[in-house]
């Protein structure tokens, strides 16, 4: 049976904190009134994140599992291909994001086809490190001067979406790491999907990376950039679906 409602969290090395991330979930979708389903999309875990959820016996939750980290990007094309759900939601397993914030985001898709969650929003609670911040910013500039994206933040975890709306779009996606929702905003955008910009609240627990993981993502976006406006291949692609 077809579900109102799928939420879509990609975890690596969650053990410690999904279930805390399930119970509160569900806890704000048993209020929405909607049917639903969690799907949770291990993505190459090292740790118990896969035998916690299997341990969980619950009929609304759907694991998706394989060996090898591949990248978030990937397990959130993942989620979405095999959710049932009329409504989308993605959210980071992490517990940063607030997840009472679910039913904003979802009373939202009556005026929108994608609602993004963005930290430099006027009204977001956000705390966030200073270099964290000001990294985000920057990028934000690249983007939009490789994309024409006009969209004050792409990266932050939660995201809800009408499926039907973004089938096509996911369909042609191919970045399976963080620039992942440059690549998802930029085709929604050339698609014509309307894009809507909400407030976050959001506390960063894991303030680490590395500058490899920051040149990876510069040169996923240059790939995305050069898909859009060079080879047009996304466009290509969309209209010969």
């Amino acid at each position: 049976m077809n579900k109102t409602l799928s939420i879509v969290f990609p975890a690596y090395n969650e053990e410690k904190t999904i279930l805390q991330t399930i119970y509160r979930t569900i806890k704000v979708l048993n209020e929405t009134g909607f049917s639903y389903e969690i799907i949770i999309v291990n993505d190459g875990s090292r740790d118990r994140t896969r035998d916690v959820i299997l341990n969980h016996n619950d009929g609304n939750i759907k694991l998706i599992s394989y060996n090898v980290n591949v990248g978030k990007g990937h397990a959130i094309r993942q989620g979405f291909l095999n959710a049932k759900g009329k409504y989308v939601v993605f959210l980071d397993s992490d517990l940063d994001i607030n997840v009472a914030q679910i039913n904003i985001y979802l009373r939202a898709l009556s005026k929108g086809d994608l609602i993004i969650a963005s930290k430099l929003h006027p009204q977001s609670e956000v705390r966030v490190p200073f270099l964290r911040w000001f990294l985000s910013r920057l990028f934000n500039v690249f983007v939009r001067l490789f994309t024409g994206l006009n969209l004050r933040d792409t990266q932050t975890g939660l995201k809800a979406v009408r499926r039907e709306a973004l089938a096509p779009v996911f369909q042609v996606l191919s970045v399976r790491r963080f620039a992942f929702d440059v690549e998802l905003l930029a085709v929604a955008q050339l698609y014509g999907v309307k894009i809507i910009e909400l407030p976050v609240t959001l506390r960063l627990r894991n303030v680490n990376f590395s500058i490899r993981e920051i040149f990876k993502m510069f040169i996923d976006l240059l790939g995305v950039a050069y898909r859009l406006r060079i080879l047009q291949s996304y466009k290509k692609q969309l209209f010969s679906l």
